[in-house]
């Protein structure tokens, strides 16, 4: 019991003694003591000290050598206090002012990176997306040579799959709804933007599948005409995924439609 008491109270003292030093520093009016005790506290990990000493020392030491460095640790201070909006502004801010900084390479990136880090997941507004991958691909073409680089590109590969993915799933919705000409029109989009994606059969199929929904319940006057845009669906499809396990289903469709098409030539 005695132990933890003491133990209790050697907090205390060195909490006090912590909190006494640190309002002798705020209050002090040296500003390379301030400067010097900022980065101090900055290397130890101790932001939030770190932080108001900053502010107050960029006013004084803007335009300057150590202007600059102080506004890199402020930019710094945010993004480790996970402030992210504030600190991709302050980055995009600090590679402008000096762009010939040694740090203006990293500030650039850890802009974009901060970006990337505001970028929600897939069902929500991609907005922040589509600004991370402006700012990394701007960063690719201002420095082409950088050891960044490969970071870079898996960012750009990850924040590129969130929008793929959500294109794909806003196609699937209108689908599952039964709006086929919207789940089309999605499809046939998505198809022409992601030529390369992983779900490129399932929207090729989803397409023809659409088309097929859609001919196959439509008003008379549309009907020849979407029965036929089916029909060359169905012929894009098995000519991309030949061996496709929906290969059945799609046949069975277009026999469905050779079937309305007979009909159609019939009755006119």
């Amino acid at each position: 019991m005695n132990r933890l008491l003491s133990l209790v109270l050697l907090s205390l003292v060195l909490t006090f003694s912590s909190c006494t030093e640190y309002r002798k520093v705020l209050k002090s009016a040296d500003m390379q003591y301030k400067y010097d005790m900022a980065l101090s506290y900055y290397k130890d990990g101790k932001f939030t000290k770190a932080y108001p000493l900053l502010e107050e020392l960029y006013i004084v030491y803007r335009g300057t050598e150590k202007g600059e460095r102080i506004a890199y640790y402020q930019a710094k201070c945010d993004f480790n206090l996970e402030a992210y909006l504030l600190a991709s502004h302050r980055f995009t801010q600090f590679y402008k002012n000096y762009p010939n900084s040694a740090f203006k390479e990293e500030a650039q990136f850890l802009a974009a990176f901060c970006q990337y880090k505001m970028s929600p997941k897939w069902s929500l507004d991609q907005t922040d997306t589509q600004r991370a991958i402006r700012s990394f691909q701007l960063f690719t073409i201002d420095h082409p040579n950088s050891s960044r680089i490969d970071s870079c590109n898996n960012l750009l590969d990850e924040l590129r799959y969130k929008l793929e993915y959500k294109e794909f799933r806003a196609a699937q919705l209108f689908f599952k709804m039964e709006n086929y000409r919207a789940a089309q029109v999605a499809f046939d989009n998505f198809n022409q933007n992601y030529p390369s994606s992983q779900f490129k059969e399932e929207a090729w199929f989803l397409e023809y599948k659409a088309g097929y929904l859609l001919a196959a319940n439509s008003v008379e006057e549309k009907k020849l005409e979407r029965i036929e845009a089916a029909m060359e669906a169905y012929i894009n499809f098995v000519d991309r995924f030949p061996e496709s396990k929906r290969l059945k289903e799609a046949e069975t469709h277009y026999e469905d439609l050779q079937a309305l098409l007979k009909e159609e030539n019939n009755v006119s």
